[in-house]
């Protein structure tokens, strides 16, 4: 079957065209091509975007038999592993999907705000008058520790710094040696495969060692930490997650939470530094303990600033999308990012207006960021309340400025969309809190806010 039309060139200057820009690419094909289009990309062959809110609702809702999303996902399984719940289809991914939730569902979130709000205050307040920081890298220490004290149940600062070492150096891996399988050939200590082999061995010894030392413990029971959570967890069989399953599932909450959040902030703190207006009314919120403002800006920064342009599902079989006989075997791209600019169902969509989400629900399928119907991220709440107490935390302790006249540049990382240079900024000053507001509107004492 012919595929739609799309972008024409040889794929590597597609390819490198879309990784310099992406989100510029997309937008340009989409008022030329219409909302369903074929892109051809390196590593992952023909994918046809839509971008049709009906179709997209269709493919999140409808008939999955046909939608392999798991397939689609493959070609992470070198980093998280063949027993992923991103890799599995069917009744294995129901299986995965239905012992992940109870720990990010909203007592538990609620419960590891206070982890995430310690981690941020004890980021923020090693920053000084003077100090020039890339923020999605600050952004990305928070995360880490967030995930391993909320997720692995690690506290001590050695070990969380064991595993921030060895478990970056394998998410950091370039997405082309992972779509191609003859890069990762071990050649060689100084091979790219070799390279990648042994940071990987290094990452699964430190995973593993955490899990057997956790089924040792003997306060497992008592403890709220994911890991300990899962272990306790059995199936409908009565069936435990075995050493691989959960080495699998924690390096997939890792990769997929810690990164995506960093990057969020990163451009909530891009988006408000450099509109006063914004700024003044997030700060007041962080002050007066608004959260449903502080959440409006992440959600608008989402809108905006989707960390992924699209998510994916690979027919098994011949199917219509948005008017359109796709062949078995094409990849199909729900094209978040350009549902996200659509003018129909966001008013003045290129602005940042946080204020549109306090009004109420959006229309269905209109808000994207962690995808949607049976595939939708697990870790959004936990996403969500992060952006929430980091943006407290920051907006009420230090004023920053920008380095750079314009906003950075959007990029591809990996499969993410980043800001180029990872939003670089200056502390101008530290900011007197009598009192610091707490989530809902009540406030701590000065002394547990100041800064140590």
């Amino acid at each position: 079957m012919p595929l739609p039309p799309g972008p024409r060139g040889p794929v590597a200057v597609v390819s490198a065209r879309f990784a310099h820009r992406p989100l510029d690419r997309l937008v340009q094909w989409h008022r030329r091509y219409g909302d369903v289009f074929t892109v051809r990309l390196l590593g992952f062959g023909p994918g046809v975007y839509v971008a049709d809110p009906d179709a997209v609702r269709q493919l999140f809702t409808g008939d999955q038999s046909d939608l392999l999303a798991g397939e689609a996902n493959s070609v992470l399984i070198p980093v998280l592993g063949e027993h992923s719940v991103l890799v599995l289809d069917g009744p294995r991914h129901l299986r995965q999907r239905k012992l992940l939730l109870p720990p990010f569902q909203g007592p538990r979130v609620a419960g590891f705000r206070e982890i995430i709000r310690d981690a941020a205050e004890r980021e923020v307040d090693r920053w000084r008058p003077g100090d020039e920081l890339v923020l999605r890298e600050r952004m990305r220490a928070v995360g880490f520790e967030v995930i391993c004290r909320a997720v692995f149940g690690v506290r001590e600062p050695a070990r969380v710094e064991a595993l921030r070492v060895a478990l970056s150096a394998v998410l950091d891996t370039s997405a082309l040696l992972l779509a191609d399988e003859r890069l990762r050939a071990d050649h060689g200590r100084f091979s790219p495969g070799g390279r990648f082999a042994r940071r990987l061995a290094v990452a699964d010894r430190l995973v593993h060692a955490e899990i057997a030392e956790r089924r040792r413990a003997g306060d497992l029971d008592a403890r709220d930490d994911v890991l300990s959570l899962l272990l306790r967890a059995r199936d409908e069989d009565g069936q435990a997650l075995s050493d691989a399953e959960l080495r699998d599932e924690l390096v997939t909450l890792l990769a997929a939470g810690h990164e995506t959040t960093a990057t969020a902030l990163a451009f909530a703190f891009e988006f408000l530094l450099r509109d006063p207006a914004a700024l003044a009314r997030a700060r007041a919120a962080a002050a007066d303990g608004d959260d449903a403002h502080l959440e409006a800006v992440g959600r608008e920064t989402l809108r905006l600033r989707p960390v992924l342009d699209a998510t994916e599902r690979t027919l098994t079989r011949p199917r219509e999308v948005a008017g359109f006989e796709l062949p078995a075997g094409v990849r199909v791209y729900p094209a978040i990012a350009l549902i996200h600019r659509r003018p129909d169902l966001h008013d003045d969509p290129l602005a940042f207006r946080p204020e549109r989400f306090a009004a109420g629900e959006t229309p269905p399928y209109s808000w994207l960021p962690f995808g949607g119907g049976i595939r939708r991220c697990i870790g959004a709440p936990l996403a969500q309340a992060e952006i929430v107490e980091v943006l407290r935390v920051a907006l009420s302790r230090v004023e920053l400025l920008p380095r750079t006249a314009r906003p950075d540049p959007v990029v591809l990382r990996g499969i993410t969309i980043a800001p180029r240079d990872g939003v670089r900024v200056r502390v101008v000053r530290r900011l007197s809190r009598p009192r610091a507001a707490a989530p809902g509107g009540s406030s701590r004492s000065s002394s547990s806010a100041a800064p140590r």
